[in-house]
């Protein structure tokens, strides 16, 4: 294997220095396409297919097709040639002309006639070049071209007996020189890694790709289509704030040199769109970015894309219906209809949303009336009953959320709108004049996902100041997700709010729903990734093509054991028979993704050779993320029970080594050759 790829990594090579040859020699004769500024560009190649159809339609519309009925073989085929020859010299007799440019992506050399693919943004273009057409000596520089090199395409449209629309080329331009090897010519690159990673090279080599993020740019234009038919104003507010309050998450810190001062990257848009509706910008939103210093998985990024609105005099009612014909009004002008597919399953966006409260949706999945419940002690031991962990610091509130993650969530397919949450989690919600227990607030939930969170917001600061402090204990007692106190908020408050409803959507999330993509990543253009030990090598190849021939030589890396503490080995003897029972086995790891309010634990799909998946957790997250772990080949004992684990049953145990250095645990998962195969047994 080692091997193998060593050869491809010369064969590459050898293949970016005969292009720096070629771009050289085109240097030497006055050709250097790097010093081309523009270019004319006057049709796409979606364009350039809809102008021809429609002159052919004028042209030849009333044509009836060749009858080639009662002919032989030889006849069919001399009747269908004239019928073509005609129809071209019809079509050409008024011909037309267009200028295009994209990257070669396809090339057949034929003599003195030749063809290729040229793509650009709305698609690829088949241009048939011929000597005869371009001269002799462009012909000669255009059979040395290489896939990826960029032109500019001067022609006329015409139809191939094939029925292919094309471009007959009259002028050919090299616009770019290409010096790095593509991937493989029809089959796009497949690798995950590599597509996050090289994104502009996933873009050139599957089409679909593009498509997710031309749809996703639509989807953003049609919300401010929308909003702005409802009167709403475009602001922006600060992304560097002294205190990232307005939602549950822990903050990205820096620090401000010139202010000599921390502060954190927001977590919400919140607070400060509401102080823009007590300043009387009435309705109000915002698309930007925020970061949460959160894991990586199929559902989450670091920082993403958010959108938050607040408009006054209105409540969370308000919200339902804004919602409810905003992702209709997506679904059919991005998608064409208000029925959609996700991963197989339709999911019918144009029926009237489901409405559900919290507590109706726990009594129907999981069969508990909390309404029933009156104390905390009373849902801890239901909590221990049903086997749901929760931390000593939780309330009712959080039990009742915690049973709805449980047992509710799976459940929510088809669009329902979950109503009416605790309290206790809701801290910048108006409580329910006739429950005071229950917030005005909602989620809505999507293929199992929320997609959104609204509320009637609070405008007590009394209440509000409260519901701080109860968050500034939570912060105490460890919670880092907790919000802080913000003074000139509550003093924003005590000038006076309105009567508001606000919401909040994860563009990423509503982008992978109607897009059908099964990752976040998938429809982030530059995903958060972990660095390479490898980027800085392949950074100077990129660079410097034409010495990538030249190995870096390795440098043995020094590790210092001087400090390190290892546990007392046992004293006790174990003999072979019991010793042998547990089953080691190689295991290859498919996905990994945090576990939902674990701080600790990593969900594992591993293949054990067994053709099943197996699951597993490990309370490594504070040592890995799971985009780093996925491909690996761990060691893992897989005869051991299965063994609950925040509602999850984990069959198996991954192998880690632990020790202690400095007084501070280190951990180390064990990883193994990849060419061991999954299910291969230790002895």
């Amino acid at each position: 294997m080692a091997d193998n790829k060593n050869t491809q990594a010369t064969d590459v090579n050898e293949q970016i220095k005969i292009r720096m040859d070629k771009l050289k020699a085109l240097q030497d004769a006055g050709k250097d396409p790097f010093q081309i500024t523009k270019y004319d560009v006057t049709h796409h190649t979606d364009e350039i297919r809809a102008i021809y159809e429609a002159h052919e339609k004028e042209l030849l519309g009333d044509r009836p097709a060749v009858n080639t009925e009662g002919l032989d073989e030889q006849q069919a085929r001399e009747a269908v040639n004239a019928d073509y020859n005609e129809r071209r010299a019809i079509m050409d007799a008024s011909p037309i002309e267009v200028s295009f440019a994209g990257r070669m992506m396809f090339k057949r050399v034929m003599g003195k006639a030749s063809f290729c693919n040229i793509a650009d943004l709305k698609g690829k273009m088949q241009a048939y070049i011929s000597k005869d057409a371009i001269g002799e000596e462009a012909y000669a520089d255009f059979k040395k071209s290489d896939i990826g090199d960029i032109f500019g395409v001067k022609g006329f449209i015409f139809r191939t007996k094939t029925g292919e629309i094309s471009v007959h080329v009259e002028e050919l331009t090299l616009l770019s020189k290409s010096l790095q090897v593509l991937p493989e010519k029809f089959h796009g690159i497949t690798d995950t890694d590599m597509r996050y990673r090289q994104r502009y090279v996933d873009l050139i080599m599957n089409p679909e790709v593009k498509d997710t993020f031309v749809k996703r740019s639509k989807i953003i234009k049609e919300i401010r289509n929308f909003l702005d038919g409802r009167n709403f104003m475009e602001v922006e507010t600060p992304t560097l704030v002294s205190n990232a309050g307005g939602a549950a998450a822990r903050p990205f810190e820096t620090h401000y040199n010139a202010l000599n001062e921390d502060v954190k990257l927001r977590i919400s848009l919140e607070l400060y769109l509401k102080r823009l509706i007590v300043g009387g910008l009435e309705r109000v939103y915002e698309i930007g970015r925020v970061y949460r210093n959160e894991g990586v998985d199929t559902r989450h990024n670091p920082e993403f894309t958010l959108m938050e609105l607040y408009q006054a005099y209105t409540d969370y009612e308000g919200m339902m219906e804004l919602t409810e014909s905003m992702f209709r009004h997506l679904a059919q002008t991005v998608c064409g209809t208000t029925k959609i597919t996700y991963n197989g399953t339709e999911i019918d966006l144009g029926k009237p949303f489901r409405r559900l409260t919290m507590n109706d949706a726990i009594k129907e999945y999981a069969g508990v009336d909390f309404d029933t419940i009156k104390t905390d002690e009373e849902a801890k031991a239901l909590a221990k009953e049903r086997g749901i962990e929760f931390e000593e610091r939780h309330t009712k509130g959080d039990i009742i959320n915690l049973f709805f993650e449980e047992y509710c969530e799976e459940n929510l397919i088809q669009p329902t709108f979950i109503m009416d949450h605790p309290l206790a989690i809701s801290p910048l919600t108006k409580k329910k004049p006739s429950d005071p227990e229950k917030v005005e607030r909602f989620e809505l939930f999507i293929n199992t996902w929320e997609m959104c969170n609204a509320y009637s917001e609070l405008n007590d600061p009394i209440d509000q100041r409260e519901r701080f402090a109860q968050q500034d204990k939570n912060a105490e007692n460890g919670d880092e997700e907790a919000q802080h106190t913000d003074e000139d908020f509550l003093n924003a408050l005590a000038v006076g709010m309105p009567p508001t409803g606000g919401i909040g959507y994860g563009i990423d999330r509503l982008v992978m729903l109607l897009t059908d993509s099964p990752a976040i990543r998938d429809v982030l253009l530059f995903p958060t990734m972990k660095p390479l030990d490898s980027d800085k090598k392949v950074s100077k190849e990129v660079s410097a093509p034409a010495e990538a021939t030249q190995a870096a030589p390795e440098v043995e890396e020094k590790i210092d054991f001087s400090n390190v503490q290892i546990e007392p080995l046992f004293q006790d003897q174990v003999d072979f028979d019991t010793f042998s029972k547990s089953d080691f086995r190689a295991v290859k790891v498919k996905e990994c993704e945090a576990v939902k309010k674990s701080k600790k634990l990593l969900k594992f799909v591993l293949d054990d050779g067994t053709g099943v998946d197996r699951v597993i957790l490990s309370g490594i997250h504070e040592y890995y993320e799971p985009e780093e772990l996925v491909g690996k080949t761990c060691i893992a004992i897989t005869n051991l029970p299965p063994r609950a684990m925040m509602g999850i049953d984990s069959c198996g145990m991954l192998i880690s080594a632990v020790y202690h250095e400095n007084g501070e645990e280190k951990l180390h998962l064990l990883m193994v050759d990849p060419h061991i195969p999954a299910g291969a047994k230790l002895y």
